[in-house]
Formats: structure tokens, C-alpha cells, sequence
């Protein structure tokens, strides 16, 4: 079961932020999930709800630096057809390490990502316009928790997917789509998901 520190570990810190993504670390996890938009300078910024007025955010260059040689990042690419003046599905593939993941609902973004670097391991997160069957050329694909299935799940492992599930907090219900056969699961929690997955941490 992998374990995925959705936006750091964001139930004990802000979202999306360095002290997030730092927490997340100090626990342990071997992967990070963020979100990125593109500003209205297009600067690549780490953020889930589109970007506005002065605040300031992260950029994506900065958190990879804080994640790269600690742990794994799984980059979402959040409206990325929104930002396409800024390119910006080409200069986030430029600053993926080569073991991380490229997430995104909008499947052509991860097909152009595909594109330009043969390999790259992308989620395709699906129920949203894309079926399983859509998601086929990617790594895995991603569920939400209130509408996955274990009948779902069974068809993204026949696909040579890995199914993950987002977002799950509850300790119940990590086992419970352990037991369905989930692969991984993104959570705000990823202190406790540890606990009940030991070896899904950092060797």
C-alpha cells in the first residue's frame, strides 16, 4: 500500500506549504502529493484553489527542492488547459525527477506530458469525464473514495493500473480498501496511514 501525504501532511499543517511538506518528511512518507497552478505572471505555484490577489505561494521549483532526495513528489496539474499560454504541462516535466508521478483529471495534459518524456509515470484520475479504460497509458489511476468500488479497483489491476484512492482519513477505511485491493491511498493523515502500513515509509 503506498501512502501519499495529500498536499503534505495537511492535518497537522496548512496545505500546500512548506511546513506541510516538511511534517510530511519528518514522518517519513516516501511520497508527497502537490498542487500547481499557474499565477497571473505565469509562475508555477503550488496551490489548490486557483491562484488570486497578493498571497504569496510556493513555487514549484522551491517544493521540489525542499521533496528531491528526501522523498518522491506527485505533481497535480490543477486546470492545466487553463494555463496553456504559460506551457505550463512542458516546463513541469522539465522539473520532475525521474521518480516522480504527473497527476491530472485532464487526460491530454498527461498525454502531451507522455510525449515529451518517455517513462514518466502519470495518475489518471477518472469517474470525471475519463473512464478506466481512458486511463490505460498511465501508471495508475485514481479513485475518488466515495465513488470507488472494488469492482473498479479489480478493473484498473486487469489494466496493469495501480489504483489509488483519495482522499482517506479514516482508519477503518484504510483497511477497508486495503482489503478491496487498493494500491495506495492519498491522505492528509499520512502519520497514521504509516502506522497501519509500516513498510509503505522510506527504507
Amino acid at each position: 500500500m503506498l501512502v501519499i501525504a495529500h498536499r503534505g501532511a495537511s492535518f497537522e499543517r496548512p496545505e500546500n506549504t512548506f511546513s506541510a511538506f516538511e511534517r510530511a518528511l519528518e514522518i517519513g512518507v516516501e511520497w508527497i502529493e502537490l498542487d500547481v497552478h499557474a499565477d497571473s505572471g505565469g509562475r508555477l505555484v503550488v496551490t489548490h484553489d486557483r491562484p488570486h490577489g497578493n498571497r504569496s505561494y510556493p513555487t514549484l521549483e522551491e517544493a521540489l527542492d525542499l521533496i528531491h532526495g528526501r522523498a518522491r513528489a506527485m505533481v497535480e496539474l490543477k486546470t492545466p488547459g487553463r494555463y496553456s499560454r504559460h506551457n505550463v504541462v512542458a516546463r513541469t516535466v522539465k522539473l520532475l525527477a525521474a521518480d516522480d508521478v504527473l497527476i491530472s483529471f485532464q487526460r491530454q495534459a498527461l498525454v502531451e506530458a507522455r510525449a515529451m518524456r518517455a517513462g514518466l509515470r502519470t495518475v489518471q484520475h477518472v469517474g470525471f469525464g475519463v473512464s478506466i479504460r481512458g486511463a490505460s497509458d498511465a501508471w495508475a489511476a485514481g479513485f475518488r473514495d466515495s465513488r470507488v468500488t472494488g469492482r473498479g479497483l479489480a478493473s484498473a489491476r486487469r489494466l496493469g493500473l495501480v489504483p489509488l484512492v483519495y482522499t482517506v482519513n479514516e482508519q477503518g477505511r484504510m483497511r477497508a480498501l486495503d482489503a478491496l485491493g487498493a494500491g495506495g491511498i492519498f491522505t492528509d493523515r499520512p502519520e497514521l496511514a504509516l502506522r497501519l502500513f509500516p513498510a509503505a515509509a522510506r527504507p
